[in-house]
């Protein structure tokens, strides 16, 4: 049997970070807005008669293989560990060649990780015989990439693996729950560039620092993840009103107010690419991710995204990337052998 899955990454407009439990339920309307794009996270599994598990990962260049019988020590596998875990916790009865891969750069801050996680959950649910409702998706990602970095992860990056689309997720005491919001696409697109800065992402906010920092009562924190739960509102506003101004001055105002999480979300190189992207027609920019390198959106001036990404583009090391809004979320397709 072959298993094919795929699922797409995410830009975050809002809210990010006031997604990681228990941080929301001390800010009541709390939600984040995304929206998927279609650099996919992709796992193809293959069946094989040899009782040999082989995991290999094309992008981080790794490889591995245990056998069936030794498949308990996937439990503690500092290799491809991630891939291990999901392969321990579905524990499969088949030998099997699972490969991954991500289209979207090496850190980028745009949920790659995240996304390989849904994508691999599909495709072992679907060898082990779907032993699970898709609506278990999303728990066990987070359970198991949690173990993966022993600190509590935020939820909106599964949601937009696993759905796609322009989204607002609610997160609140009676859970989470996935809003469709139906918007614009075309002019989103017309109006977001996206650039890779060519530094990979590293940790630009200590999310576990934060949420220590947060339940030990520190109410400047408070104070700006209450700002953060406010600007996911109006975006969300912005977006499903059309009111495409307001949406500029929305992401303008936040940018500010997002830095003072931490002083290392924009590094050097980052503050380079923001100036020179809002001399050349940018209104607004979005550190995508906790920062810290990775991409960044910038909103821009109606007509002026071209101008936006070819002054991008001059800048050493910066990558402009070729993006469309992806409407299908988590995509699973089987075949038998021939």
């Amino acid at each position: 049997m072959i298993i094919e899955s795929s699922a797409p990454t995410r830009v975050d407009l809002a809210g990010g970070t006031i997604d990681i439990p228990p941080l929301f339920l001390f800010h009541e309307g709390a939600s984040t807005v995304n929206f998927a794009v279609d650099l996919m996270a992709k796992c193809r599994i293959e069946t094989r008669d040899d009782g040999v598990i082989s995991i290999a990962s094309i992008d981080r260049n790794e490889k591995f293989e245990v056998s069936l019988d030794t498949i308990d020590s996937l439990k503690d596998e500092p290799r491809l560990e991630l891939l291990s875990k999901l392969i321990y916790f579905f524990r499969p009865e088949i030998g099997f060649t699972m490969i991954t891969e991500s289209e979207a750069p090496a850190g980028a801050g745009l949920a790659g990780s995240s996304t390989l996680n849904i994508a691999c959950i599909g495709a072992l649910n679907a060898l082990a015989g779907n032993r699970y409702s898709e609506d278990r998706f999303i728990p066990i990602a987070a359970n198991v990439e949690c173990q993966v970095i022993k600190v509590p992860t935020g939820y909106q990056d599964y949601y937009s693996a696993q759905y796609g689309g322009v989204s607002c997720i609610h997160f609140g005491p009676e859970g989470m729950h996935r809003e469709a919001l139906a918007i614009d696409e075309e002019t989103l697109h017309r109006r977001i560039a996206v650039c890779y800065t060519g530094e990979p992402r590293n940790s630009g906010t200590n999310n576990w620092e934060l949420t220590k920092r947060h339940i030990d009562g520190d109410r400047e924190l408070f104070e700006i993840f209450d700002g953060i739960r406010d600007t996911s509102i109006a975006v969300r506003s912005a977006l499903i009103g059309q009111q495409w101004d307001d949406l500029g001055t929305i992401l303008r105002d936040a940018h500010p107010e997002r830095k003072r999480l931490s002083p290392n979300i924009a590094t050097p190189q980052m503050d380079l690419l923001i100036e020179t992207a809002l001399a050349n027609g940018a209104i607004a920019a979005k550190i995508c991710g906790a920062g810290g390198g990775g991409c960044i959106a910038f909103y821009c001036e109606d007509g002026r995204k071209q101008d936006v990404e070819t002054a991008l583009s001059r800048e050493e090391g910066c990558e402009v990337l070729n993006w469309n809004i992806s409407r299908e979320g988590l995509s699973i397709r089987t075949e038998a052998h021939a």
